[in-house]
């Protein structure tokens, strides 16, 4: 049985605390919160399960001294990118293996002093970190990667993600994180903190699909596009007045030493028919080369009477919970899954 301590409990993580109750390999060990108005609550009535006689702590130094195999680390990712890294080495050195969504899926991509300050911390721990998840997590580097080894030669690799904020009922996270319903005129988040934020956490991604290359990233040219509503809108979230910002193109091309080039394009959008292709919810990979290769993976939810995001919750949670063996039985240090049969030059 692998003791586990639920580390926040938003949207993410009342999914991730329901999978932990209702899993018969693991044993709930501890909640962490962020909300005093949590703390001290039963973890069974925070995740809509009957009492479990957990209860939620806000306190940081109550949770380092649970007894527990594994911390289920689930916050929103936060800014800047390595805010949470503290709170990450504190509890490796507590003799806990940390499953991440909020980052640290290849930190060597932020130099050498970053990547060994974590690393020496699960050491000196004798644990390991991992960061996992969908987009980061499977789409490039479980998936993308994989579907190289049909190739003899490549020259381009582009994944397209379009996510859907239409019906997304946190103002926080899409006019915070998501950066909809901005002001350009006031603002361009094109050049600031999001930019910087979203650029650190998917050079990770590039910097692992290169290592996974046999190569590295020579440079990473940014191209962000805004697109601005032409007309009111209104959104579960909030609404967003003519002019601001109604959908983000994020668009990253690493340029490796192999002579690949790599782009990571993403749209975030409240309004899907803006941009007229009708696509929406899913990612589409091209690479080419000889041959070329597409793929398109689309994670949607089959209830109708369900909320759309609860398709991209389950999932997420899905692999960090799949994840958590892995992570435990792994030997100390940084822990990413690898790829089958990557293409190499």
């Amino acid at each position: 049985m692998i003791r586990v301590i639920q580390w926040a409990t938003g949207s993410m993580g009342r999914t991730a605390l329901r999978r932990i109750i209702d899993s018969p390999g693991l044993e709930l060990a501890g909640v962490h919160v962020y909300s005093p108005a949590k703390s001290g609550m039963d973890a069974g009535a925070i995740a809509r399960r009957p009492d479990t006689g957990i209860l939620a702590t806000n306190d940081i130094e109550a949770t380092l001294a649970t007894d527990a195999d594994v911390v289920l680390h689930t916050p929103r990712i936060t800014l800047p990118y390595d805010a949470m890294a503290e709170d990450v080495i504190r509890l490796l050195e507590s003799g806990k293996n940390v499953v991440s969504t909020a980052g640290f899926h290849w930190p060597h991509a932020h130099g050498a002093a970053y990547a060994e300050r974590l690393h020496a911390a699960a050491i000196r721990g004798g644990v390991t970190l991992a960061g996992v998840g969908v987009q980061p997590g499977v789409v490039v580097e479980r998936l993308t990667l994989a579907a190289t080894a049909m190739c003899a030669s490549i020259e381009t690799i582009e994944i397209r993600e379009t996510v859907d904020a239409s019906a997304m009922a946190s103002p926080e996270f899409v006019f915070g994180l998501m950066g909809l319903g901005s002001d350009p005129a006031v603002s361009d988040i094109r050049t600031g903190p999001l930019a910087a934020l979203y650029s650190t956490l998917f050079s990770e991604v590039l910097h692992f699909s290169a290592d996974a290359m046999g190569s590295h990233v020579e440079r990473i040219d940014p191209h962000h596009d805004l697109v601005l509503a032409p007309r009111e809108i209104v959104i579960p979230a909030g609404t967003i007045a003519q002019g601001r910002v109604a959908a983000t193109h994020w668009r990253w091309t690493a340029h490796l030493a192999n002579g690949v080039a790599m782009t990571l394009a993403i749209l975030w959008t409240a309004d899907p028919s803006l941009h007229g292709d009708g696509t929406t919810g899913h990612w589409i990979v091209d690479i080419t080369g000889r041959p070329n290769v597409r793929m398109t993976l689309d994670i949607h939810e089959g209830d109708p009477t369900a909320p759309p995001s609860r398709a991209l919750t389950d999932a997420t949670m899905a692999v960090a919970i799949r994840a958590i063996p892995d992570v435990v039985a792994a030997p100390p240090g940084l822990f990413a899954y690898q790829p089958q049969g990557v293409w190499q030059a």
